[in-house]
């Protein structure tokens, strides 16, 4: 019989990063956490798409250095990289160990596509509530997404095999619009309820508690 797979973007949607991006702001910043959320989301992207490729833990330093700029907050040089030593502890949420337990033993394989480094997303999956069989890291496939190389890569290692593919992801840029391009089956999981066009997507769901019966459905 042939494999099912559920696909996973991690921070936004396994695990919380707006939480751990604002707490760590607040830790070089006190009193500009939030503010340093919405900076640095400024310039991610931007970071990730400038060339040459960074490894991600460069372009959270390099993002980070721009958003304390913008802000016009002192950032100690040391601290650039206090993003990368903070991912480890960014919180999962409190629906993905239930949700991932169910999908476990309904016979999915599940994988993570990540916009991050081998090295950061192995301290996270420590914390994790169940083992992935495959992950996918923008450093191994030498991009960030919305650039297709995560499912593509994906897509020639398992898709032959595979009798089902679902991609479950919070981004709706990163993830939902490239995943729509490429035909790719898609669950939108809309934590921040954005008012986006919803047809792009397969399903939409609030959080990963109605994954396990809405993978059902499509």
């Amino acid at each position: 019989m042939a494999d099912r797979w559920l696909t996973f973007d991690c921070y936004g949607t396994l695990v919380d990063w707006r939480h751990g991006i604002t707490v760590t702001g607040e830790l070089l910043f006190p009193g500009h956490g939030e503010a340093f959320l919405e900076a640095y989301n400024a310039f991610e992207t931007e970071v990730e798409h400038e060339a040459p490729f960074r490894r991600y833990r460069e372009v959270l330093a390099e993002a980070t250095r721009r958003a304390a700029n913008r802000l016009g907050v002192k950032l100690d040089p040391d601290n650039a990289y206090a993003l990368a030593s903070t991912i480890p502890y960014w919180p999962v949420f409190p629906d993905t160990g239930p949700a991932l337990t169910t999908l476990l033993s309904d016979g999915w394989k599940l994988a993570i596509l990540t916009n991050c480094d081998r090295d950061l997303i192995a301290e996270t999956q420590r914390r994790l509530p169940v083992p992935f069989d495959a992950v996918f890291t923008a450093e191994a496939v030498g991009a960030y997404k919305p650039n297709p190389a995560h499912f593509r890569t994906f897509q020639a290692r398992f898709g032959a095999s595979a009798s089902d593919w679902i991609h479950v992801a919070q981004s709706y840029y990163h993830d939902i619009e490239p995943t729509h391009a490429l035909g790719i089956k898609r669950i939108w999981v809309n934590r921040l309820s954005e008012q986006r066009d919803e047809s792009l997507a397969d399903a939409i769901i609030g959080s990963l508690a109605d994954l396990p019966k809405t993978v059902l459905t499509i």
